[in-house]
């Protein structure tokens, strides 16, 4: 393979050794050479490709460390729930209406991203979506992928009537006579749907029976999306049979758009340990990686555990997948068999019951352990005093303060509310916090989640925990070289140097030029993948 020079180039290489140069060149797959120009272009050779990148930003693929890959792809191709082009119960309707004249009597229609949380007149009922369709089994996706709701022909459908029990770590939300109103919750999930696996209380299940072809088609359909955006890794942070199984035909196939990295879900704990694997396992474009654990709920959606109730009227209490013992057992068990963990955590007593399970992995896991915390949402200071204590690394989700923050300041109070996802108090206390997307939760760009870490502000453009700010530079590094530090891959991506994989985005601006308010609108000028131009604008 002929080398490719970039050249001309504002490169922030993530290395400290050569933090920034001018030019860069790839060969075989790998960063050959990053310094001056003349050196670059003499390492490259004669025959070499040469970009010039007009003064624009390089840097090292962007890393998403905790993005729902293949569910993000079925959202894609299915309708869109979000704010604000769906605001009200009404408005709603009206996109299944919409749908439901598109689609054969009798099949399911899915839709994606409800926030409920601003609709004037709060969550939607079966009610509400019969209006819509009675043809259709309809499910929309609440926007945390926590809860959903369901028209009565869905609850037919799976022949759910009023007196259904809720089951462990979830529940069938019921109006004042005792009626469903086709909201439910958490787990309660997993009975309602034409699931693809079995996981028990170990999570919400979002993993819907459909076809190999149509979601290898979703799946490869994504990838500009993704590219486009200079993604080159992403982590599955909720992988069952169904997800692994479309990832490796993607990647027999070479249609796996960007390198997947998975984490089993621990309902396959047991069937795992059985057969002697451990993550990391795999090669560079497919491999496993930490198990993730489920504690609490959502924060977006109510059921995320605090010490005090919160919500307008203190109606929200939270709710957990497990028993903190059953959770530190699990927890425990999957470290003594050699897996780094991560855990889904939210609430600062959900925190608590997370440190005790982590204390526990850390203990059989050696030096090394590097666990993880999912969202992260609120922890006390003196939590994150032992986050330090046991390498514990935040995976980080700031857009949710841009999509959500005047809810969570409404429903949590200013005091909870501005702490959330303190990242500057991590990063000032010696943790290496990271920065991910969530999607299909939030938008998967990661300029937008840059922009929300170092703005800190709500859509609406208040302040929310502006002291927990980070700068630019620290908002780069965590999705990028921390990003891989927390995948254990710090030996082969996220950094601009030589020997690694040439995972490479050329941005469409320089961001020494570009004000804050304006970084969530940068997107890739140039990806490159392994060396290999993957998306040109």
């Amino acid at each position: 393979m002929s080398a490719i020079v970039i050249t001309n180039a504002r490169v922030r290489t993530m290395d400290p050794g050569i933090p920034r140069c001018e030019a860069l060149a790839v060969r075989d797959g790998r960063v050959l050479a990053v310094g001056r120009h003349a050196e670059v272009t003499g390492a490259a050779g004669p025959g070499a490709e040469v970009i010039d990148a007009g003064g624009r930003t390089v840097l090292p693929g962007f890393i998403d460390p905790h993005n729902h890959l293949l569910s993000t792809a079925e959202s894609l191709a299915s309708a869109d729930a979000r704010y604000p082009d769906v605001a009200s119960a009404a408005d709603l309707v009206a996109v299944i209406a919409e749908q439901a004249r598109r689609t054969p009597p009798g099949q399911w229609i899915r839709a994606f991203g409800m926030d409920d949380a601003k609709f004037p007149g709060g969550r939607p009922s079966r009610w509400d979506l019969d209006e819509a369709t009675t043809e259709h089994p309809v499910i929309v996706y609440h926007v945390s992928g926590h809860h959903a709701v369901v028209n009565s022909a869905a609850l037919a459908w799976r022949g759910i009537t009023a007196d259904v029990p809720d089951p462990a770590g979830g529940a069938f939300l019921r109006d004042e006579g005792g009626r469903l109103t086709g909201m439910v919750l958490d787990s309660a999930m997993e009975l309602l749907l034409p699931t693809a696996v079995d996981i028990g209380c170990h999570g919400p299940n979002f993993h819907t029976d459909l076809p190999a072809e149509q979601l290898l088609s979703w799946l490869a359909a994504a990838g500009e999306a993704y590219l486009s955006a200079g993604l080159t890794t992403v982590c599955d942070p909720q992988v069952s049979r169904r997800e692994l199984t479309i990832y490796r035909a993607a990647h027999a196939a070479g249609t796996l758009p960007v390198r997947t990295v998975c984490m089993p879900l621990s309902h396959m704990l047991d069937d795992l340990t059985t057969l002697g694997l451990a993550g990391p396992f795999g090669d560079d474009m497919l491999r496993l990686g930490a198990m993730k654990f489920y504690c609490d709920g959502t924060l977006l959606g109510g059921t995320a555990l605090f010490s005090e109730p919160y919500g307008e009227g203190g109606q929200f209490t939270g709710s957990t997948y497990h028993r903190p013992e059953r959770l530190t057992d699990l927890v425990r068990r999957a470290a003594a068999a050699g897996w780094q963990v991560g855990v889904h955590t939210q609430g600062d007593l959900a925190m608590a019951y997370t440190l005790d399970a982590i204390k526990a992995a850390v203990a059989v896991s050696g030096d090394d352990a590097r666990p993880r915390i999912e969202h992260c949402g609120h922890p006390t200071p003196g939590q994150v005093r032992e986050f330090a204590a046991l390498g514990v690394i935040p995976v980080n989700q700031p857009n949710f303060l841009h999509d959500s923050g005047r809810d969570f300041v409404r429903r949590l109070g200013e005091r909870r509310a501005h702490r959330l996802q303190p990242m500057r108090e991590e990063i000032d206390g010696g943790l290496r916090p990271v920065l991910s997307s969530d999607s299909f939760v939030s938008s998967l760009r990661p300029m937008e989640t840059v922009a929300n870490a170092v703005r800190r502000r709500t859509r609406e453009g208040d302040p929310i925990g502006a002291d927990q700010a980070v700068t630019l530079d620290e908002a780069l590094r965590a999705h990028t070289a921390d990003a891989a530090y927390a995948l254990r891959m710090e030996d082969r991506i996220g950094s601009l140097t030589p020997g690694k994989l040439a995972d490479v985005v050329v941005l469409d601006h320089d961001l020494d030029r570009v004000g804050v308010a304006d970084l969530a609108g940068v997107n890739a000028w140039l990806t490159l993948l392994g060396g290999r131009v993957v998306h040109r604008s």
